[in-house]
């Protein structure tokens, strides 16, 4: 008896573009606590002569926040696979926090110019959201 070949279901469509979500999560946190480890060994050792206290210390939370959330994707990630939902707007939230609070403070670090921590807030309101949002989605899941 012949098999006919039938077409991939929406079912398995949507599973497949599903996991790979996942994975983007994943690595997208795996990058991100990489990039945190460097930037805080480049704090600790390469700019300890270069920048005063103040500056130090800047950089610093900077890369505590990053770390922090890349943590946090990771584990968005392992909550995505296990819940099988989406967090989508979490990881968005995430992602924009980090650039925008970690990244402001970087350069303010590095550069000294003040108007740069006018960002820092933006990022920090995206890491708020975030946060909330997932609250949110696991309030509405039990």
């Amino acid at each position: 008896r012949r098999r006919i070949l039938r077409p991939q279901s929406e079912r398995w469509i949507f599973y497949a573009r599903f996991q790979e979500k996942i994975l983007i999560t994943l690595s997208h946190g795996a990058i991100q606590a990489f990039f945190a480890v460097l930037a805080g060994a480049f704090g600790a050792h390469g700019l300890e002569n270069i920048l005063n206290d103040y500056s130090l210390r800047i950089w610093h939370t900077a890369a505590q926040y990053q770390i922090t959330h890349a943590l946090a994707l990771l584990l968005l990630g392992v909550i995505e696979e296990q819940k099988k939902t989406k967090l989508s707007l979490v990881h968005w939230c995430f992602g924009l926090g980090i650039l925008l609070f970690s990244g402001s403070l970087y350069a303010l670090a590095l550069s000294g110019i003040r108007p740069l921590g006018m960002i820092t807030p933006l990022g920090g309101t995206a890491f708020l959201i975030g946060w909330l949002s997932l609250a949110w989605k696991c309030f509405r899941q039990r």
